[in-house]
């Protein structure tokens, strides 16, 4: 790992090279449909698939859970359940209000129709991504649900990808990537029907056709590269520390990590353990560790929280006593034993989390990612009397007197 000492530098934009071929890639997959997605798919994955073969069949689905070792299958179940309960426990009931003139106003939260989900490849197949997104959007009430992986050699979905939608009782299944899928996911193809919502994360291809067809859909963000940022206080236990900043290098070179310490001894601690650990665990890679310095335990937090990291960790009593001041972190986690990866997979936190500084306003993946809220108005007799004045006012005031004419009728 490189350890670099000063501030966090800003997450870059995407390039106009990026941008310009990715819009090419989803103007073909508008056109051409599934023939389109074939193509690509050839091009960028190496995996010759027709285009009545981009979607997996029912038997390939029900086959994958028979080749998981038994201990991955109770983790995956594991995990299933507990982002169930907390996504279950997030979903609000119906509000009803009467207001002063009579009018009774109530306020619905309506599932989405159809939730698309982008199951990343690379390095690995992520089922955890696959049950972060499913499971949400099945407890928020979603009717369909569709999940898309890139495919491995032979055009083979990877089983584990497959086993993980089993178990989210996902059976609409695609092997496709990159900005096709999610192409096709918003705009429907012959064989994919179109989506309401496309959510989970990807490479910058993923994230810049996520942001090209924001608004034909909804999505749940734009994630970028993985980032930890560990503020660590007298009492944190370096080697810990160490091993939760290289868990989070294991998500790629581009991975942003940040130690922020006011203790010169624990930061040349960690760093010094980061380097004896690293040389052992080939799977971390070699990202950068950017190194703070802070006064206090106090300016350490707010230097944590102003970079608005995906993950923010508080390890030692002072920095554990100060996490009511945290506000703008995609997950906090606090304490010794509060590693971000159990965040990752079974703590029932979602880890689909706002990245590039988003935090300061965007939230973790949940169920009012798939939900959308709609207001009903009614006016019992005499309501519209006592608002068509007022309402009808501003109408003209606005230069338009036909609303105020509709209101005025009313009364």
């Amino acid at each position: 790992m490189r350890i670099v000492t000063g501030e966090a530098p800003a997450t870059a934009e995407a390039g106009r090279e990026l941008e310009e071929t990715v819009r090419a890639i989803l103007d073909e997959v508008r056109r051409e449909g599934d023939a389109a997605v074939s193509r690509l798919t050839a091009r960028f994955d190496s995996a010759e698939l027709g285009p009545n073969e981009l979607r997996v069949d029912d038997r390939e689905l029900e086959a994958s859970v028979g080749v998981l070792e038994p201990a991955v299958l109770d983790g995956l179940r594991m995990a299933v359940a507990n982002v169930k309960a907390v996504a279950r426990a997030q979903l609000r009931e119906p509000l009803s209000m009467s207001l002063d003139q009579g009018q009774l106003v109530e306020i619905a939260e309506l599932p989405v129709r159809r939730a698309g989900v982008y199951a990343p490849g690379g390095r690995a197949g992520y089922p955890s991504s696959v049950l972060m997104c499913a499971a949400t959007a099945w407890a928020a009430g979603v009717e369909e649900v569709a999940v898309c992986a890139p495919p491995g050699p032979g055009g083979r979905a990877h089983p584990v990808i497959l086993a993980a939608c089993v178990l989210c009782e996902v059976f609409e299944v695609y092997r496709m990537g990159g900005a096709q899928a999610v192409g096709a996911l918003a705009y429907g193809t012959e064989s994919v029907p179109a989506v309401d919502v496309v959510v989970g994360p990807g490479n910058a291809y993923v994230r810049e056709a996520k942001r090209q067809v924001a608004g034909v859909v909804g999505i749940d963000g734009l994630a970028g590269p993985s980032e930890l940022a560990l503020v660590a206080t007298a009492g944190a236990d370096p080697e810990l520390a160490a091993l939760d900043l290289l868990a989070q290098a294991e998500h790629g070179e581009d991975s942003v990590l940040t130690l922020v310490s006011p203790d010169a001894a624990l930061r040349e601690d960690v760093v010094d353990a980061v380097a004896r650990l690293a040389t052992s665990r080939p799977s971390a890679t070699d990202a950068e560790l950017r190194v703070v310095a802070a006064e206090s335990p106090r300016e350490a937090v707010r230097l944590a929280d102003e970079l608005a990291p995906e993950h923010l960790q508080l390890m030692g009593e002072e920095a554990e006593a100060l996490a009511d001041r945290v506000r703008s972190a995609g997950c906090l986690f606090v304490g010794r034993d509060a590693a971000t990866a159990f965040g990752d997979y079974v703590a029932g936190s979602n880890h689909v989390l706002p990245t590039g500084g988003a935090a300061r306003f965007g939230s973790a993946l949940s169920p009012g990612t798939f939900r959308r809220r709609m207001a009903r108005v009614s006016l019992p007799e005499g309501a519209a009397a006592r608002l068509a004045p007022a309402g009808a006012a501003v109408a003209r005031a606005e230069g338009f007197p036909v609303h105020a004419e509709s209101m005025e009728r009313r009364a």
